[in-house]
């Protein structure tokens, strides 16, 4: 499905970002979750991650981040609120039996809160000490975070092919934060993992978000 200007429904993304960042932004699970159930957007670009933010974007968003979700009179940002709302359109994201819902919702969070801020922390970590004798030290000190979270995360998984018998949310925002993880073999060290991983990219919807992303990313900064 490509992206449609016409669109009742708004994404924003960057236009520029560090290499290092090509496919990682955030506005990549909005666009999944779109793509996965047939719904178009158009996108407006709010220039690069490192300029200066317009008053009509800090309006939308006040961290200046992105995603912004716009759509009739509905301004949403953070991808978990973004993607509840989505969710709520097509069982195929959100199942409609209220147990069902509350334990795709439940991982979600659990990927937002639980998961990612181990991964985000090791990659933080070696970004801001790089170069610094002592980079190697401090990335080993965070690193059993990560992989105590990660351990736990394959043994819940265990050799299911989602975490709830569909795939949901919780799955789309999993798979986007272990795909991110800065040091890959930390997830290769678990097959069911990285298994997991390779289902949910080889999914169409997100090659396809994929490929919409890294169109809009003009240069690097």
């Amino acid at each position: 499905m490509p992206v449609n200007p016409r669109a009742p429904i708004e994404v924003t993304a960057y236009n520029s970002v560090p290499p290092v960042a090509r496919g990682f932004v955030k506005d990549m699970r909005v666009r999944w979750a779109l793509e996965e159930i047939g719904l178009p957007y158009r996108v407006r670009l709010v220039g690069g991650v490192f300029g200066e933010k317009s008053a009509e974007h800090l309006a939308d968003q006040p961290f200046g981040q992105v995603p912004v979700y716009k759509e009739d009179r509905l301004t949403l940002f953070e991808s978990g609120a973004i993607l509840m709302y989505i969710g709520e359109k097509d069982e195929r994201l959100l199942p409609q039996n209220s147990s069902g819902r509350a334990r795709a919702i439940a991982w979600m969070i659990a990927a937002l809160n639980s998961v990612e801020p181990t991964t985000q922390m090791l990659f933080v970590v070696g970004f801001a000490t790089q170069g610094q004798e002592w980079s190697d030290s401090a990335k080993a000190a965070v690193r059993p975070f990560a992989e105590g979270r990660l351990a736990s995360l394959s043994h819940a998984l265990g050799d299911r092919e989602w975490l709830e018998g569909q795939f949901t949310i919780g799955d789309l925002v999993m798979v986007d934060v272990l795909r991110s993880v800065s040091e890959p073999e930390l997830v290769a060290a678990h097959p069911n993992l990285a298994a997991y991983v390779g289902r949910g990219t080889a999914r169409p919807a997100f090659e396809r978000a994929m490929a919409a992303h890294l169109a809009d990313l003009v240069e690097t900064v």
